[in-house]
């Protein structure tokens, strides 16, 4: 028996068999043990299969897509409006509560975002047959030179600045393109691979932080501040100290990664062997990705959705042969479908109402003014790993701007209102644990080189680093 197989049987027959005595607790135990005033039992449900899931993508029992899939399926039978019979009439005390569409639930195989990743997918080929992704790969990382080192800081430099200005996922999709070449230089039993993949969640997660457009919880945080609170944030107000945090955390995060996976070899070479034949395709490919990519960056201007955006290539190059039906195999499927259970999940946690449900029930009222902007920014990076930022900053932001202005003066000792909202947005981009954490962090499972474990170990520290120094700057230097 091999080292692997042995720890596959490990987790199947030990640790999968307590995943399911701790699920079976939950899913049964009375409402009263979570400590929440009218739980319901369609939430209970909830928590149960949230741990559950959790749980099996954290030890990899099975693969992670695969428990994206089943955790899907035991949703639709449990707690969703088409569920099993005597599911929707359970013998509790305990009213039903709300069921979620069924509807909902299957549409998050065709989330747009996942269209925005088989776009993704779909320009990564299509440059790669043309040879596109090394010339590219080696214009962009020309000026840091050769050195295995600093080829990763180029990489995180410039996905960090990319995704100030351009979504965070189109960043990572379009990093993607450029990652591949240099993987290939490098050798297969190294770990210098499995940093340069981690550089681009944790750079374009890092990166949106910069500007009040770089990520949409800047956004909600920001509306918040200057709609409600009239407390007049600017932009430049913003970049001025998230700039210099985000270039910080870059090489920080540049130190970790070094350190975690060394490259075995010093030097990279992006060597361009022409053995592609250009034909009207090529051309082709070149104008739709520079269109594509051009889109990307300005989609605020032009008002195209950046998912809508990500079409474009998959329309362009299935219609001109560029992709045939031998290359859709070549997309990484399995992705697609991890990415849709988070997104399940994070559906069940806001439409059953439960994840507003354990924010209410914490008594920010009662504590200090430094206890309520911790725990509010921790509770931000901890369901931001399982639902996206987008969703944990409407909730949190709302909520939190209700509590900060109901303590008055008692916040200016952290830096006041601004502390506590701009925390909790930087909090939850700052969540990037697990695959399913970040559509970015899926697009770097997406290479195979990454395993949950080596992204949750460089995701804790990076995450842990970033909350520290993220309130350390607000409540000592301000916004």
């Amino acid at each position: 028996m091999t080292a692997s197989s042995g720890k596959f049987n490990v987790r199947l027959w030990v640790l999968l068999p307590l995943i399911i005595v701790v699920t079976l607790f939950l899913w049964f135990v009375p409402a009263g043990f979570f400590g929440m005033d009218g739980l319901t039992v369609v939430e209970q449900r909830t928590i149960a299969i949230f741990v559950f899931t959790a749980l099996m993508w954290m030890f990899e029992v099975i693969p992670t897509w695969t428990t994206s899939v089943l955790s899907i399926v035991i949703m639709l039978l449990t707690i969703s409006d088409s569920s099993v019979w005597f599911m929707k009439n359970p013998a509790s005390d305990a009213g039903l509560g709300h069921l979620v569409s069924y509807k909902g639930i299957l549409s998050t195989f065709a989330d747009p975002v996942i269209m925005l990743f088989l776009g993704g997918f779909i320009l990564a080929i299509a440059t790669t047959k043309v040879g596109l992704d090394v010339q590219l790969a080696r214009a962009l990382l020309k000026p840091f030179g050769r050195k295995s080192e600093f080829v990763l800081l180029g990489f995180l430099m410039v996905i960090g600045l990319f995704s100030m200005f351009m979504s965070n996922t189109a960043t990572a999709a379009m990093m993607l393109t450029f990652l591949a070449p240099v993987l290939r230089t490098l050798p297969a039993d190294g770990k210098g691979r499995i940093g340069l993949a981690l550089s681009i969640p944790i750079a374009a997660n890092l990166g949106g932080i910069g500007t009040p457009i770089g990520t949409p919880p800047n956004a909600i945080a920001l509306g918040y501040l200057n709609d409600n609170l009239h407390l007049g944030v600017g932009f430049g107000e913003w970049m001025l100290v998230m700039v210099p945090y985000v270039i910080v955390m870059l090489l920080i995060s540049w130190g970790f990664l070094l350190w975690l996976f060394p490259f075995k070899q010093k030097t990279i070479e992006l060597e361009i062997v022409n053995t592609h034949e250009k034909t009207w395709r090529t051309y082709v490919v070149y104008v739709t990705f520079a269109v594509t990519i051009l889109l990307w960056m300005l989609d605020r201007v032009t008002g195209i959705n950046s998912n809508v955006v990500a079409m474009i290539p998959v329309g362009v190059f299935c219609v001109t042969g560029v992709i045939t039906k031998e290359d859709l195999k070549e997309i990484n499927w399995s992705v697609l479908w991890m990415v849709a259970g988070g997104f399940a999940l994070g559906l069940a946690l806001n439409d059953t109402g439960l994840a507003e449900r354990i924010v209410n029930s914490i008594p920010f009222g009662e504590w200090s003014a430094v206890a309520v902007v911790i725990v509010s920014g921790f509770i931000g990076y901890f369901i931001s790993n399982f639902i996206s930022n987008t969703a944990s900053a409407n909730l949190l932001v709302p909520i939190m701007c209700a509590v900060g202005t109901g303590m008055g003066d008692a916040l200016l000792s952290v830096g006041g209102l601004k502390t506590l909202l701009v925390g909790v947005a930087l909090s939850t981009s700052l969540a990037m644990l697990f695959p399913i954490s970040t559509p970015p962090n899926a697009l770097a499972h997406s290479t195979g080189l990454v395993t949950t474990k080596d992204m949750a170990k460089v995701g804790l520290l990076v995450g842990v680093t970033g909350f520290v120094l993220g309130y350390a700057m607000l409540i000592f230097i301000g916004i």
